[in-house]
């Protein structure tokens, strides 16, 4: 289950580039809270505060309770835009959620069990074809992470999306449920044992 973060903010009066501009000058990032049926939040938080959560891992897969003027709203970061000079964050985009909501999310991939792998052990390259995969999900059960178990994979060996272990309540949205998540590429120059085929000359057979 995804992890879940404090935030306080401010609610803000005014929209428009000359209040936001203010606010940014005040050492704070606009942002706005939408979603659920409900009216449109408008809010700011403290630059400093929102950036070091930024660069934690995970920032789009996390919900965040923000507090503004005593309520306090289940949200899930959608967007973060930058000023395209100095990559300051500048404005956030935060969805409201629900125990029932469904959404669609990035969800990055984690490769274990690489010492087994007897494609790797023989020089192997691990081709990651995807660093993420896109789910369809309950907001509050949001994965950290997608393991991949890479034991047992030999050298040509790959790993497609319909073949994943997913958790309870998840679902690929991508179209192509076949397409390859990862695989363990042969090196070039990597003499195979005599009367050894790849993977690839088995599937030409």
């Amino acid at each position: 289950m995804t992890e879940t973060h404090t935030l306080t903010a401010e609610p803000r009066q005014r929209a428009g580039k000359g209040t936001a501009r203010q606010t940014r000058r005040a050492g704070r990032i606009p942002a706005v809270i939408y979603g659920n049926k409900q009216t449109p939040l408008m809010i700011s938080l403290d630059l400093n505060e929102f950036s070091k959560i930024l660069k934690k891992p995970g920032f789009f897969t996390h919900l965040f309770d923000v507090t503004v003027a005593g309520a306090t709203h289940r949200v899930l970061p959608r967007d973060v835009q930058f000023h395209p000079v100095t990559d300051v964050p500048e404005h956030v985009d935060f969805l409201r959620v629900s125990a029932e909501t469904k959404i669609t999310v990035h969800v990055p991939v984690r490769f274990v069990g690489q010492d087994k792998s007897p494609g790797l052990k023989r020089g192997g390259t691990l081709n990651i074809v995807l660093h993420e995969i896109e789910l369809s999900c309950d907001a509050a059960h949001i994965p950290e992470h997608i393991d991949i178990n890479l034991e047992g994979l030999d050298l040509g060996a790959s790993v497609h999306l319909n073949t994943i272990a997913l958790p309870a309540g998840t679902s690929v949205t991508h179209a192509a449920q076949d397409m390859t998540v990862v695989t363990i590429a042969t090196p070039s120059g990597l003499k195979l044992d005599a009367g050894e085929a790849t993977p690839a000359d088995a599937a030409k057979a």
